[in-house]
C-alpha cells in the first residue's frame, strides 16, 4: 500500500460530471485540500496544446482520468464519430500531459462494455479482446479500449505506474437525466416522474425487460478509485462493480416504486435490447480489501431525491 498524502495535489479530470463531482466530494470528506479541475471552457481536453499545457504547470502528483464523452444507446448509435473521435483524442492528450508533467500515479477509467458482446459471465479481466462487442456502443469501447492499451504501453516504455479500472453501470448525484442521451437508470427515473405528475396511466421502455444489468453508486466508485491508487499497480484493466445483476425490469419496478408512478410499465419489443447480460467478476478488487456499500433501492431514492432538488 502507498498512501497519498492529504496534501498532495490531485487532478480529477471531467470534475464537473457524474463521476468526477464523486470523486471531488470523496476527496473533499476525506480532507484533501489540493483538489484541481478545469471546466470544458477552461481547458478543453479535445485541444492538445491546451490539456497538455494546463496539466504540464499543474504538476500534480495524481491524476484521475474521469473525462469523457458518454451517452446511452440512443447517443451511441446515432454518434459514433464523435464517441471514438473525442474519447480518443480526450485520453491521449491527459496522457501525454500527465507523462511530460511525470505524473507519479494515474487511473484511467474506462467501461465495463470494452469486453465483448457474448462474453463469459461474470466477465473476468482476462476477457478483454476475445471476441465482438455490442455494436450499438463499439465506437465508444473501442476508445476505451485504446485508453486501457495506452496505459499499458506507459507502464512498458517509461515505467509508469498508471492504471486503468473498468467500472460497471453508474447512477448517482450529478447523473444526466436527458431522455435522448442519458442512461437507462436516469431515463427511467425521468420517465416515471414525468408521467407521474402528468397523471398518465402508462409509461412506455424499451426492449423487452430481459436483459440483465449490474449498477454501482457512484459514491462507492469514488472510494474504489482512491483504494487503488493506494492498494493496485498492475498493468491490466481491474473491474470495478457490485457483483450482482437485475433485469431491467426489476430495475423499472424498483424506480416505479420509489417514484410512486401507480400506473402501467408497458414494453415496447421493437426497440433494441442491447448485450444480453453484462456482470463483472469483481473478486481481483474485492482480493484488495474493496466492497461496495450503497444498495440498489437506496441508491435509487437518493438518487431521485437529488433529481426533485434541481
Amino acid at each position: 500500500m502507498t498512501e497519498i498524502s492529504k496534501t498532495s495535489k490531485i487532478y480529477i479530470a471531467g470534475h464537473n460530471g457524474l463521476v468526477g463531482s464523486a470523486l471531488w466530494r470523496h476527496f473533499e470528506c476525506e480532507g484533501f485540500t489540493n483538489l484541481i479541475g478545469w471546466r470544458s471552457a477552461e481547458v478543453d481536453l479535445r485541444d492538445r496544446a491546451q490539456t497538455v499545457e494546463a496539466i504540464r504547470q499543474a504538476k500534480p502528483d495524481v491524476v484521475i482520468m474521469a473525462a469523457a464523452k458518454v451517452g446511452g444507446i440512443v447517443a451511441n448509435n446515432t454518434y459514433p464519430v464523435e464517441f471514438l473521435q473525442d474519447n480518443v483524442r480526450i485520453q491521449t492528450n491527459v496522457f501525454e500531459g500527465s507523462h511530460l508533467a511525470n505524473v507519479e500515479k494515474l487511473l484511467f477509467l474506462g467501461s465495463s462494455c470494452i469486453y465483448p458482446k457474448f462474453a463469459e459471465q461474470p466477465i473476468r479481466e482476462d476477457s478483454l479482446l476475445t471476441g465482438p462487442l455490442e455494436p450499438t456502443n463499439d465506437a465508444y469501447a473501442i476508445a476505451k479500449i485504446a485508453g486501457v492499451l495506452n496505459i499499458q504501453a506507459y507502464r512498458r516504455e517509461y515505467n509508469r505506474s498508471w492504471i486503468s479500472g473498468m467500472p460497471t453501470n453508474l447512477y448517482g448525484p450529478g447523473d444526466n437525466f436527458d431522455l435522448q442521451n442519458s442512461h437507462v437508470l436516469p431515463a427511467m427515473i425521468r420517465k416515471f416522474h414525468e408521467a407521474k405528475v402528468n397523471g398518465l396511466t402508462e409509461v412506455v421502455l424499451w426492449g423487452t425487460g430481459s436483459p440483465m444489468r449490474e449498477f454501482l453508486h457512484v459514491d462507492d466508485l469514488a472510494k474504489a478509485c482512491h483504494h487503488l491508487l493506494e492498494n493496485y499497480n498492475e498493468p491490466e484493466p481491474i473491474n470495478i462493480g457490485w457483483g450482482k445483476d437485475v433485469t431491467i425490469k426489476e430495475l423499472a419496478e424498483i424506480v416505479q416504486n420509489t417514484v410512486g408512478f401507480s400506473g402501467e410499465i408497458v414494453w415496447d419489443t421493437s426497440k433494441p435490447d442491447g448485450t444480453p447480460r453484462k456482470l463483472l467478476d469483481t473478486s481481483k478488487i474485492n482480493a484488495l480489501g474493496w466492497n461496495p456499500i450503497i444498495g440498489l433501492e437506496d441508491g435509487i431514492e437518493t438518487t431521485y431525491q437529488w433529481f426533485l432538488n434541481q
